[in-house]
């Protein structure tokens, strides 16, 4: 009993940072819509357990049961019932706080059919983060199966709602998750704090559990570049006045700077809390080696491995074994020595100094101090560790339309486009849609199809506004075929907007309808032409054997045109031998000049010519 104190008391002191850390108590909002008397929005502290509806919401009406108020018992004894009928709200369960765990009262809420837990604090005080039973209370088989969220509210606001309540008041609520994760960006960045001993009881049967079941997800996401993801160990410092101890001597490393818990908390058997802090310290090491390969994922599988082939129950939980583990995975060994360093040493060790520095709090996160934790984009994470729970918290950390196929999965959201499309733009005929399914709901954003951008509000109107537009339902305009031909309003070019096209008239979306040329005198009207109206067209005809030339809308005699066309034929040979004979004529000029001037070159080569000096003086050497 005294070993266990020392520890306790060592433990809290050194967690708390003597006093000076700071715990955040991580909040949800929630909305009292009626009645009008305490209709407003308060604050409540999420439970750490049971599972958060991170990036959504619940509504349902709110109930004070008229026996176990506080409910430490199962409401089964007192014949009640909160599951919602067919059709109606799904209840929230007002209880008092005292006399019980918080987790009891959940589980028993749970158990009658309440959709949440509403615990109104007994006092008041600043809200506080309601967790799970330590050590040997922690046995108790329904806490893993708590799955309803639950949330602690004032005193003042539950004092409020009884009051409503027992004046027959109708009080509906609206607990509201989707702003307790940050989700700036396409990235989430997460950080979850645990350690390797595996004899601390449920608590640590629940983090390895967690590790195995969300291998998979996780290593898909950090492979994909979806998430950004980093492991963290927590470790103490033992007091100066007790670095000589037995105590610090067998739980801490580095002369007292890093320690642990005894993993059986008992001194005289079994493994120490050092050899805690040396795993901890070797798979921090795993994870940076492997993150300097471009292979951070595979913390998962040693973290896993481990368990497995290097239980303490088995007597394996040494270099060893972990060794064997480090090189099936193909992590350099030597490497993640080096990172280890000497464990033995006087001095300060970088890695484990950086990982106690990180459990202060900073900006937006508290102190970590409870172990699991889970840090989801700077924020800690309430609840149970649990895959399901975990992806749908990290999916609420992702900017909207931003996540990744898995948090759009059947099993994590609904998809709120199947049911009258979201209430967002659609085309049926062409088979388009402005609802885009997101995690947190939907959005009505007008589509791009093939590189073919629409353009719209996205909830009553998309259209489609750049090349190739013509291809997807006719850019919503206006296209007919009759009489072997198929004239369309749309113009297949970066404009957008539909024309009728020419020989038609009307509003280029709906209709368009034929122009009768002939009857609003349009073209044919030359004298002597006969007009004759066709769908989106007509036809022209001379009289007498002349021919309709469209352009000019006039007729031409036959030997006209005749005429016409023999004495344009012989201009053009006229012109074409003309300008051949300039052609030739130049040509030859040109090449007589060229002839001369080679010839005289040459001939000056040997003879003077006539515009050469004759009094040249030659001189002749003696």
């Amino acid at each position: 009993m005294r070993v266990r104190f020392w520890l306790s008391f060592c433990a809290w002191v050194l967690l708390s940072g003597n006093c000076l850390g700071r715990f955040v108590v991580e909040k949800n909002s929630l909305k009292v819509t009626s009645p009008e008397s305490i209709k407003g929005v308060y604050e409540c502290a999420i439970g750490n357990f049971g599972i958060p509806q991170y990036g959504g919401t619940l509504v349902g009406t709110v109930v004070y049961p008229k026996a176990n108020q506080g409910a430490c018992k199962s409401f089964d004894g007192f014949d009640i019932s909160f599951k919602s009928k067919p059709g109606g709200l799904p209840t929230f369960l007002l209880v008092d706080r005292g006399d019980c765990f918080f987790t009891l009262k959940a589980w028993n809420a749970q158990k009658a059919g309440a959709a949440a837990i509403l615990v109104a604090d007994n006092k008041n005080e600043p809200l506080i983060t309601m967790d799970t039973p330590e050590e040997e209370n922690a046995n108790a088989e329904y806490l893993q199966n708590i799955t309803i969220p639950s949330a602690l509210i004032s005193k003042s606001l539950g004092d409020s709602l009884k009051k409503a309540i027992s004046g027959g008041e109708m009080v509906n609520m609206n607990l509201d998750w989707r702003e307790s994760l940050p989700h700036p960006d396409e990235r989430v960045e997460y950080e979850f704090w645990t350690n390797s001993n595996d004899e601390c009881g449920p608590k640590c049967d629940s983090q390895i559990e967690f590790v195995k079941s969300f291998k998979g997800a996780a290593q898909i996401l950090e492979q994909k570049g979806y998430t950004l993801f980093t492991p963290h160990y927590i470790t103490w410092y033992c007091p100066e006045a007790f670095i000589l101890s037995k105590q610090c001597k067998s739980q801490c490393i580095n002369h007292g700077r890093y320690c642990a818990p005894d993993p059986e908390q008992d001194f005289s058997k079994g493994y120490d809390g050092k050899d805690v802090v040396v795993q901890n310290l070797r798979q921090v090491c795993l994870f940076k080696v492997a993150n300097e390969s471009g292979k951070p994922w595979l913390w998962w599988d040693y973290v896993t491995d481990f368990a497995i082939r290097c239980p303490t129950k088995e007597l394996k939980y040494n270099k060893e074994c972990a060794d064997k583990v480090i090189r099936s995975l193909g992590v350099d060994l030597n490497k993640v020595d080096k990172c280890i360093g000497d464990t033995e040493a006087d001095v300060d060790n970088p890695v484990l100094k950086v990982e106690q520095d990180a459990q202060i709090g900073k900006g937006s996160r508290g102190d970590v101090t409870i172990l699991p934790t889970l840090v989801i984009n700077n924020r800690q994470y309430r609840g149970k560790l649990d895959r399901g729970a975990v992806l749908k918290a990290i999916c609420a950390g992702f900017q909207e339309t931003t996540e990744p196929a898995v948090c759009l999965s059947e099993d994590i959201e609904t998809n709120e486009c199947l049911e009258n499309n979201g209430g967002c733009w659609q085309d049926k005929i062409a088979n388009l849609t402005a609802c885009r399914d997101t995690f947190r709901g939907r959005v009505c954003e007008c589509p791009t199809v093939n590189g073919v951008r629409f353009n719209g509000d996205g909830y009553t109107h998309c259209e489609a506004s750049a090349a190739l537009r013509c291809e997807f339902n006719n850019g919503g305009c206006w296209r007919q075929t009759k009489e072997g031909r198929t004239y369309s309003a749309c113009i297949d070019d970066h404009s957008h907007g539909c024309k009728c096209p020419h020989g038609f008239k009307g509003d280029g979306v709906k209709s368009c309808e034929d122009v009768d040329e002939c009857k609003e005198k349009l073209a044919c009207q030359c004298p002597g032409c006969k007009c004759k109206n066709t769908w989106g067209s007509y036809e022209c005809s001379c009289s007498g054997g002349s021919l309709y030339m469209r352009e000019h809308d006039m007729c031409l005699g036959k030997k006209v045109s005749t005429e016409l066309s023999w004495g344009s034929v012989w201009v053009i040979i006229l012109g074409l031998v003309a300008a051949g004979g300039a052609g030739y004529a130049i040509y030859k000029y040109r090449i007589r000049r060229y002839m001369d001037s080679e010839i005289r070159a040459i001939m000056a080569q040997y003879m003077p010519l006539d515009n050469q000096p004759n009094n040249v003086n030659h001189h002749q050497d003696i």
